[in-house]
């Protein structure tokens, strides 16, 4: 697949999920960016390669901590001031046409960034996207493009997240192949659609209860459970309840059947005990 045509069809299947949820760029928004913008703005600055990890996680900290706080830390790396003003300064770009202005057309990050909003465009994602300097996932693996979903209001964490992370199986003891993907924040994103009126009825269906009227008779159950789901039926497989709360439940939840495992009844291998809520 041609370079960072990945991670364009990645956002399309961001953008696509939220479209079928209901929301629109109006709602949320993706913050795009490169870790190779940080490179080269250290390159710039002659800065040792081994330190590219710790200013990392450094600058990921950007719209938590203030600016001061922010050069304090990236100081106490020693980074010398005038590097740290220029990182900081670049990463807080939040134009595309200015940070070309600032490293060249000719930088690696800048034709990426460029080729993905043009992707985008193909797309027809556009709307959604943006691209800001200060996403640069704090994750020691990501090696290029990087991205942030967030909610247009400011008023919750970063819905997904994810880029490229050509190093990343080497951290688990493989070989490095390139590779990229993203996360969903599943809190999040409940409390983004809760906050839309999207939230979809969750309410379980289940067709059958199953109790074992005694603690050795577990096994039993789980077999019956086990054989009903392979019919399709949905089952939930009950324990160290009380009997009268067992009786109770199935109505509670709607629940087609109760199925009771009584230890006579299994030995001989007759007919179950089925008491009906239809």
């Amino acid at each position: 697949m041609p370079k960072v045509r990945a991670e364009s069809e990645l956002l399309q299947a961001i953008v696509l999920l939220f479209e079928r949820l209901g929301i629109t760029f109006s709602d949320v928004g993706i913050r795009v960016s490169s870790r190779k913008v940080l490179q080269a703005v250290l390159n710039m600055y002659s800065i040792p390669e081994h330190l590219f990890i710790e200013v990392c996680v450094i600058v990921d900290k950007l719209g938590k901590l203030t600016r001061e706080e922010i050069e304090k830390e990236l100081i106490s790396t020693g980074l010398p001031d005038k590097a740290v003003q220029g990182i900081i300064e670049v990463l807080s770009l939040k134009s595309l046409p200015k940070l070309e202005e600032v490293l060249g057309s000719d930088v690696e990050a800048v034709a990426d960034l460029k080729k993905l909003f043009s992707f985008a465009e193909q797309y027809g994602y556009a709307d959604w996207i943006c691209f800001d300097g200060s996403v640069v996932r704090g994750l020691a693996y990501y090696t290029g493009i990087v991205f942030e979903a967030f909610d247009r209001k400011g008023e919750l964490r970063a819905i997904c997240g994810g880029g490229r992370y050509n190093k990343l199986l080497s951290t688990f003891g493989s070989e490095d192949i390139p590779a990229c993907g993203f996360g969903f924040g599943d809190a999040v994103i409940v409390e983004l659609l809760k906050e839309k009126g999207l939230l979809p009825d969750l309410s379980r269906q289940i067709d059958d209860i199953v109790f074992p009227l005694d603690e050795e008779l577990e096994g039993p159950a789980s077999t019956v459970a086990s054989s009903l789901r392979k019919k399709d039926r949905s089952a939930d497989l009950v324990q160290d309840k009380r009997l009268k709360w067992v009786f109770k439940h199935p109505e509670r939840i709607n629940a087609s059947r109760l199925i009771l495992v009584g230890k006579s009844e299994w030995e001989r291998a007759e007919t179950l005990w089925f008491l009906s809520f239809i």
